[in-house]
């Protein structure tokens, strides 16, 4: 599994003490990538060059007189995977006080549960290492900080994918002209046909918690890579960000298929979050059934729904578990399917329910 993240480099342990609690000591837009992997229940982190090596772009088939960054390489084979296994890509922003191990156990839950491919994206989320309503600002003035770095990742994995996908296509065109040269309409055919087989993989975002906040300040921004069209899906689950006003940036966002937005009314920590801040804390928008105006966002109400509770994290435990029809809905979602075309639509409220 690849990591991306802006927080500060603090050794050369293997483990997840490499990676500390405040953002980068280059800067909070600093970007590094590492590599995970799992050996029983132990974590070791292995941090990649910046820079690609001589013998790295001879495997990759790249230039030799150009400079490639490991991102590079990241996502050439987490696509590859992705075609390999047949699965599809989940870019994954974590909440509120997640420390790396716990970013990194709930990725591969999502991978063994849902059979995706997991590319999280880790911001210093760890309250500075104090706890309460002192913890839940600290978070949130990281969350604010690492906009730059959110918005430097989305807009290097858009022009990759965008890299990739032209020299994908250019292949599979030469395939078609080389078999049809004087047949146009055979050619087209075998070529629309070629990239429905080379590229059955879809690339999907879920925005946990706190990781709105982050998402909605990258969106604010006129000139944001947000903005850029990348993701199929993109799910934004528990979202702890204003309800009032988030048309205004929601609708700013580009997706192929849907824009979701999670509601659980009974959602303890969005309940807990809200009333930390006291009077000035607004509504969360995960938490409130009123004025879901956005023209872009199908808004899926999961209040009340068999095995949900006040399940702030419904994508995961009991709720998916118990209820098979929440395991289908987070399945497709995270796949790049319309998952909530099996649930009723209610146009008083414009949501959908699963009762």
């Amino acid at each position: 599994m690849y990591l991306i993240t802006n927080r500060e480099i603090t050794g050369t342990t293997d483990t997840v003490d490499l990676l500390g609690e405040r953002p980068n000591r280059k800067g909070p837009n600093e970007l590094r990538i590492l590599r995970a992997s799992r050996r029983g229940r132990r974590w070791r982190l292995e941090l990649l060059p910046d820079v690609l090596t001589r013998e790295e772009k001879k495997q990759l088939g790249l230039p030799q007189n150009e400079t490639f960054y490991v991102s590079h390489k990241a996502a050439i084979e987490t696509i590859e995977q992705a075609r390999r296994q047949k699965r599809h890509i989940l870019f994954f922003v974590h909440g509120f006080n997640n420390d790396v191990e716990s970013v990194l156990n709930r990725a591969a839950e999502l991978q063994r549960r849902f059979r995706v491919i997991v590319v999280p994206f880790s911001w210093p989320a760890n309250g500075g290492g104090i706890k309460g309503v002192t913890s839940y600002r600290s978070d949130k003035r990281d969350a604010y900080t690492s906009k730059g770095a959110l918005d430097r990742t989305l807009g290097i994995m858009r022009d990759h994918l965008t890299r990739i996908t032209t020299l994908s296509r250019e292949e599979l065109w030469q395939q078609a002209q080389q078999r049809h040269p004087d047949d146009g309409e055979k050619r087209n055919a075998l070529y629309t046909a070629l990239l429905q087989k080379q590229c059955p993989v879809t690339i999907n975002m879920l925005a946990h918690s706190m990781g709105n906040y982050l998402f909605k300040q990258v969106m604010k921004s006129t000139a944001s890579e947000g903005t850029g069209l990348l993701f199929d899906n993109v799910v934004m689950a528990a979202a702890d960000v204003n309800n009032p006003g988030h048309r205004e940036w929601v609708d700013r966002i580009r997706a192929r298929r849907r824009v979701i937005i999670t509601i659980n009314e009974h959602d303890y920590a969005l309940a807990v979050s809200r009333a930390k801040a006291g009077d000035q804390q607004l509504a969360r928008l995960g938490h409130c059934l009123n004025d879901l105006d956005s023209r872009r966002a199908i808004y899926v109400n999961f209040t009340g729904a068999r095995g949900v509770g006040t399940s702030h994290a419904y994508f995961e435990g009991d709720a998916v578990e118990k209820n098979p029809r929440i395991r289908t809905f987070f399945r497709e979602a995270f796949r790049g399917v319309d998952a909530e075309r099996r649930l009723v639509y209610k146009a008083a409220r414009n949501v959908f329910e699963f009762d």
